[in-house]
C-alpha cells in the first residue's frame, strides 16, 4: 500500500500566495522619512547660515578694531592703550557672538526635538495603519486559505 506524501513545500508556496502585499505602507513611510530628511536639512542649512553671518560679522569687526591698533601713535602709551582698547572690545565680542552662537544651537536643538516627536508621531501613525490593514488583509487571506485547503 502506497501511501501519497504531502508536499509541503508547494503547500506553503499556495498559502503565501495568498497573502497581499501592499506596497502602499512602504511608499508612505517612505514619503514620511523624505519629508523628515526634508525638514532636518532645512534647520541644518538655517543654523550654518546663521552661523556663518555670525562668523562673518566678528571677522568684520575684529578686522576694523585691527586697524585702529595698527595705525601711527603720537606717544608710546598711545600703542599700550590701543592694545587695551583692542583686547577689552575683543572679549566683550567674543560674549556677544558666543552668546549669538549658542541661541543658533538652542533654535537648532529646540526645532530638532519637534521634528524627532513629530516624525515619531507621524511613524507611529504609519505603522499603526499598515498593521491593521495587514492584519485584516492576512486575517482575510487566512480564511480564504483554510477554506481552499479544506
Amino acid at each position: 500500500m502506497a501511501t501519497k506524501t504531502q508536499d509541503y513545500s508547494k503547500m506553503m508556496q499556495d498559502m503565501l500566495g495568498q497573502f497581499p502585499v501592499d506596497m502602499s505602507a512602504v511608499q508612505d513611510a517612505f514619503k514620511t522619512q523624505a519629508a523628515f530628511a526634508d525638514k532636518m536639512s532645512k534647520v541644518a542649512l538655517e543654523a550654518a547660515e546663521k552661523s556663518t553671518e555670525i562668523s562673518s560679522k566678528w571677522t568684520k569687526e575684529t578686522l576694523t578694531k585691527v586697524g585702529s591698533v595698527t595705525k601711527a601713535k603720537e606717544e608710546p602709551a598711545d600703542y599700550g592703550k590701543a592694545m587695551t582698547d583692542f583686547a577689552s572690545a575683543q572679549a566683550e565680542m567674543a560674549a556677544e557672538n558666543m552668546a549669538a552662537f549658542a541661541e543658533v544651537a538652542k533654535k537648532v536643538q529646540m526645532e530638532t526635538v519637534e521634528l524627532m516627536l513629530a516624525a515619531g508621531k507621524d511613524l507611529s501613525e504609519d505603522a499603526t495603519a499598515a498593521v491593521k490593514k495587514a492584519t485584516s488583509e492576512v486575517t482575510a487571506a487566512a480564511k480564504k486559505a483554510t477554506a481552499a485547503a479544506k
